[in-house]
């Protein structure tokens, strides 16, 4: 990212994205958010409390950081990339050095991968997609926009998720199932089948079927 980059948002997640950037080497030279940090990250640079206050940048010669997070039934990170968009702004693609992504995955705009995650061979990440802390994405898999993948979270190979998923901390998708438009799938859930749109799925059970007569 040779452009400076402007932090939409200053809360834990922006705290996150700001540590991620400076081991990067980035250049953060504002940040717009209603609340100001005082963490030392955000002391050195311009300080706006109002989104309007964008325009005194050209859309052509900065980048923005999406810096808020994601929680289920909450469309805010994603009110705020359309938002900014509309304006002509463009959000970087923040790779922590700590992640592992194949060569041969795609990222889209505004994705963000956090520490300890790994992107597998010919997996598509959607725009504005969170891949969280330690989550891992599988081959092929297919992650649509404004998905959280949470923590530690695991997507196994082929997998689809459509728009505007939520997949719980430690929650594991087995391969080849395809989660729907607006599903939340919660922590700790294990998902052996296909979820339909709007769908919230929790609960954890693992059931003794028949004996293995091989052992």
């Amino acid at each position: 990212m040779n452009k400076p980059l402007i932090m939409i948002g200053s809360g834990g997640h922006a705290s996150v994205l700001m540590d991620l950037l400076q081991l990067n080497g980035c250049n953060v030279i504002a940040y717009i958010s209603p609340d100001k940090n005082n963490n030392q990250m955000f002391e050195s640079i311009q300080y706006s409390s109002d989104d309007g206050d964008i325009s005194q940048f050209n859309p052509d010669d900065v980048l923005l950081v999406n810096g808020l997070g994601s929680l289920p039934k909450q469309n805010n990170r994603e009110k705020v990339a359309a938002f900014f968009s509309k304006l002509g702004f463009s959000f970087a693609t923040v790779i922590s050095p700590h992640a592992i992504v194949s060569s041969s995955a795609y990222l889209a705009q505004g994705v963000q991968v956090m520490s300890g995650a790994i992107i597998q061979t010919g997996a598509y990440i959607g725009e504005n997609s969170i891949i969280n802390t330690g989550a891992i994405i599988e081959h092929d898999c297919n992650v649509g926009a404004n998905n959280h993948i949470a923590p530690r979270a695991t997507l196994c190979g082929n997998v689809t998720t459509q728009d505007d998923v939520h997949i719980g901390v430690h929650a594991c998708i087995i391969q080849g199932v395809d989660i729907g438009k607006n599903v939340i799938v919660g922590a700790g859930a294990t998902v052996t089948k296909n979820i339909e749109d709007k769908a919230i799925v929790y609960g954890h059970r693992a059931l003794i079927i028949k004996r293995n007569e091989m052992l």
